[in-house]
C-alpha cells in the first residue's frame, strides 16, 4: 500500500471517522489528540471514552493512531476519530443491541465515513433503517465480512445491507484469510491477518493473532479517509466509487470474487497516480442489488462540489457473477468470532508497508 508515500500525498487530514464500537479509550499514547468527543448508548456506566473489552480503540488506533510510545500507528494518522459506544453482546436480541442508535447518533455527527467493525448472522430492521437514515445524510458506511469463513461462513450484517461496503481480510501475501467470511457481502479486502490488538480493557499490552476483518475494516475506513482528504469537494458516492474502482478487479472489469469481492482496497492508485473517477455526485456507486455500477451514467456527470454534506448512497459490491472459485485460502490458527480475532503483539508497526498483489477468482 505504500503508506509512507501515500502520506505526502494525503494524511486524512480534516476527515471524522466514526467509530461504531466498545468505546474509544483517548489516553493510549497513540491516541492522545486524536479522539473526539462521542456520544455513550450502551447506557451503562461509563461514556464513549471508555472501552469496555479494548476493541474500540484498537480500531480507533487502526484508522487514526500516531504510533506514538510504540503504539500502532494508522494508515490515517491525520484524520480525527469520534467514538460512538455501543452494547453488541446481543446483535441478534433487538433488546439487546444498542447498535441501531449508535449509527443514528453517527449519521447526526460531522463525521463523514462510519466504521463499523463488528457484526452477526442476524438481520435487524433497526439497524438497516438506521443505516439507510446515514445514507440519507451523505455518510459512508464500512463493515466486516466476518470471522467465520473456516465454519459455517453464514451471511454477516451489517455487511450484507447493499449500503454497506463489506470488508474481507487478507494476509500478507495476498491470499484471502482462512477465517474471513466471504460470499456476496463480501465488497473489498483489506490486510487483516498479523495485525496487533489491544489484549483486552486494561490497555496494558498488544497481543498477536490475527486482526480479524475487524481490522481490514478499518483500514479499508482509513483509506476511505485518505481519498476524502485528497478530495475534500467529493460526497460520499465519489469516495466509494474511487475507493472500490481503484481495486484491481474493476479496473481489470473481472467479475467480483465472492472471497475479495472487487479486490483489494490500494488508495495510493488515486492518491499517487490520480486513477480512479469520482463520477457524477447524485449517482451512487452501487446498484440495487449491490453490484458496482461501471454504466456510462454513473461516471457522465463532472464532480460535485458539495462535500460530505451531499446526500447519496454508498454501498457494497454485493455482485452474484461468476463460477465456483478455485482460490485456495490461506491458512489460519485464528477461526473466533469479529470481537475476539484481532491481531500481533507488541512493537511499532506502520501499515501497509508492502504490496497485497494477490489471486482472484469469481464467485460460485
Amino acid at each position: 500500500m505504500q503508506a509512507e508515500d501515500m502520506w505526502k500525498a494525503s494524511t486524512g487530514k480534516g476527515i471524522k471517522v466514526a467509530v461504531v464500537d466498545s468505546g474509544v479509550d483517548p489516553s493510549t499514547p497513540s491516541l492522545r489528540g486524536q479522539v473526539l468527543p462521542g456520544k455513550d448508548l450502551t447506557g451503562a456506566d461509563g461514556g464513549a471514552h471508555d472501552d469496555y473489552d479494548g476493541h474500540g480503540t484498537t480500531m480507533a488506533e487502526l484508522i487514526a493512531g500516531t504510533g506514538n510510545g510504540g503504539g500502532l500507528k494508522g494508515l490515517a494518522p491525520g484524520a480525527k476519530v469520534v467514538p460512538f459506544r455501543t452494547a453488541l453482546s446481543d446483535l441478534e436480541g433487538a433488546e439487546g443491541s444498542t447498535a441501531d442508535k449508535a449509527v443514528r447518533a453517527a449519521a447526526n455527527s460531522d463525521a463523514q465515513v462510519i466504521n463499523m467493525s463488528f457484526g452477526s448472522e442476524y438481520i435487524s430492521q433497526k439497524l438497516h433503517s438506521a443505516i439507510d437514515y446515514a445514507v440519507s445524510k451523505g455518510k459512508l458506511l464500512i463493515a466486516g465480512t466476518g470471522n467465520d469463513g473456516a465454519g459455517k461462513n453464514r451471511p454477516f450484517y451489517p455487511a450484507g445491507y447493499p449500503e454497506v461496503i463489506g470488508v474481507g481480510s487478507v494476509d500478507a501475501q495476498g491470499k484471502v484469510s482462512n477465517f474471513s467470511g466471504y460470499g456476496n457481502h463480501v465488497s473489498v479486502v483489506a490486510p487483516g491477518s498479523d495485525i496487533p490488538r489491544w489484549c483486552d480493557k486494561n490497555l496494558k499490552k498488544y497481543c498477536d493473532g490475527d486482526g480479524g476483518t475487524s481490522a481490514a475494516t478499518a483500514i479499508a475506513s482509513a483509506s476511505a479517509a485518505l481519498i476524502w482528504s485528497k478530495h475534500p469537494e467529493w460526497n460520499a458516492n465519489q469516495v466509494a466509487r474511487v475507493l472500490v474502482g481503484t481495486t484491481d478487479g474493476v479496473m481489470e472489469k473481472r467479475d467480483p470474487s465472492k472471497y475479495v469481492g472487487y479486490g483489494a482496497v490500494r488508495p495510493r492508485l488515486n492518491l499517487l497516480e490520480g486513477k480512479g473517477e469520482p463520477g457524477n455526485p447524485k449517482q451512487p456507486a452501487f446498484l440495487d442489488n449491490g453490484d458496482f455500477d461501471t454504466s456510462k451514467a454513473a461516471f457522465s456527470a463532472a464532480p460535485a462540489k458539495g462535500g460530505s454534506s451531499d446526500d447519496g448512497k454508498s454501498g457494497s459490491g454485493k455482485g452474484d457473477a461468476g463460477a465456483d472459485d478455485a482460490m485456495a485460502k490461506s491458512s489460519s490458527d485464528d477461526n473466533s468470532t469479529l470481537w475476539t480475532s484481532l491481531g500481533i503483539a507488541a512493537a511499532v508497526i506502520v501499515l501497509g508497508g508492502g504490496a497485497f498483489a494477490f489471486m482472484r477468482a469469481r464467485r460460485g
